[in-house]
């Protein structure tokens, strides 16, 4: 009996480790992501605006002092209308004068022709010296020179009255005004800048080293901050070929390929930029393992619910995200959380609608 107790208890204990190493590893709950493939490359995201390809800045084409500005900023105008007006008194002045000058001047060259006719009649009847005829008719010539002088000064006091009022010449939006009423401007100083809605763009600035490196494959998506679905695509039309010496920045202008209704001027937008690249992977950086010099991703099998773990190239690395250019195809599902806990081969649950 007492070699019997001995026997049993070693049999319990070897039975005992027999089950502990048949115990099968636990089903662990695991985040995981698919594979989508990526061919484009986002190189950033900029804030912009709509601005209209074509502006125009005008002033008068006289000095004076601003009398009345008759529309203000965002206003409609047609071709022809006023936009402002500038004190008349002075052109309206000049315009006297001259007309004083001309009436002057054609009652001079009136006598000028009598008094050559009456030479003329004279000297035909020989009755006039010649003298006589030469300067009627040389006086006759100057006071007919003076007119045409007298002439276009009333014309040009007529223009320079006409200049005191300032007119667009085509149909245009207004956008900014740099004189207001009061104010004395000189000739040609800036006064108001239209721009014309018809033909519309996008107007970001870029830093120099991105401006630097831009190709033809470039790709510029155009959004509207407000509504992010309504957007277009856009091609680079112009780069400033110097940058703002504060900003460090390059100013681009894009070519829209259509214009939403609601790209209105002055539309605060978002544009993304990408690049065709080789086939790709993006994947969350919790995906990545990082054993004995290997990088791997535990890869699941969506028939047995097991993980395998798999090498993978890396492209490039950030704090959020790893970019992978190959060891995973598209469609397949990588663990996403808790890599260093899982063994190969083990079973795992995950929700098959996560994506």
């Amino acid at each position: 009996m007492n070699r019997l107790f001995p026997m049993l208890c070693t049999c319990v204990l070897l039975a005992a480790c027999g089950n502990d190493e048949k115990k099968p590893e636990p089903i662990r709950p695991v985040l995981s992501t698919l594979v989508e493939p990526q061919v484009q490359a986002q190189l950033g995201r900029f804030a912009g605006s709509i601005q209209a390809r074509f502006e125009s800045t005008l002033g008068f084409r006289v000095s004076g002092r601003i009398a009345r500005r008759w529309l203000d900023v965002g206003a409609r105008v047609n071709p022809g209308d006023t936009l402002a007006t500038l004190d008349p008194t002075d052109q309206q002045n000049q315009l006297r004068a001259a007309e004083g000058d001309l009436a002057r001047v054609q009652a001079q060259w009136i006598n000028a022709q009598a008094n050559a006719r009456r030479q003329q009649q004279l000297y035909d009847r020989g009755v006039g010296a010649q003298a006589q005829l030469d300067i009627a008719l040389t006086d006759l010539k100057t006071t007919g020179a003076s007119l045409e002088q007298a002439r276009s000064a009333v014309s040009q006091a007529r223009d320079q009255l006409d200049y005191s009022t300032l007119r667009s010449d085509h149909a245009a939006v207004v956008t900014a005004w740099r004189a207001e009423a009061g104010q004395t401007v000189s000739a040609g100083q800036e006064v108001v800048t239209l721009a014309r809605p018809d033909i519309k763009e996008a107007v970001i600035d870029l830093p120099i080293q991105l401006a630097e490196q831009l190709n033809k494959d470039l790709t510029f998506t155009v959004a509207s901050q407000l509504d992010p679905s309504i957007n277009t695509t856009a091609t680079l039309r112009e780069l400033e070929p110097q940058a703002d010496a504060t900003t460090r920045t390059r100013r681009a202008r894009l070519t829209l390929a259509h214009t939403p209704d609601a790209f209105h001027l002055g539309t605060a937008i978002s544009v993304t930029l990408t690049s065709m690249v080789s086939p790709r992977s993006e994947l969350p950086r919790t995906a990545l393992l990082e054993r004995d010099g290997k990088t791997q991703v535990w890869v699941v099998d969506p028939q047995q619910k097991t993980v395998t773990a798999r090498d993978v190239t890396l492209i490039e690395r950030t704090d959020n995200s790893i970019v992978l250019a190959s060891g995973v195809q598209p469609g397949e599902r990588v663990v996403t959380a808790g890599v260093n806990s899982l063994k190969p081969g083990q079973q795992v649950t995950f929700d098959e609608e996560a994506p």
